[in-house]
């Protein structure tokens, strides 16, 4: 996901897409405990997605 497409979205739709990862996140995590998880790159990318929904809601504030 890039940050000009997150750009373009709503408060409204980022919270939802940054509620939505974070459950996400954390299945991954739990999958990777217990052993079951098969791609191991989609725990970083959920974190990153998840740092830059954050940039994009803290620069929509400060603006």
């Amino acid at each position: 996901m890039k940050a000009s497409d997150l750009r373009q979205k709503s408060k409204d739709e980022l919270g939802s897409m940054l509620f939505e990862l974070s459950r996400e996140q954390f299945n991954l995590k739990m999958q990777k405990g217990t052993g079951q998880l098969t791609k191991p790159d989609q725990v970083k990318k959920a974190r990153r997605d998840v740092a830059r929904i954050h940039t994009i809601l803290n620069e929509m504030a400060s603006a």
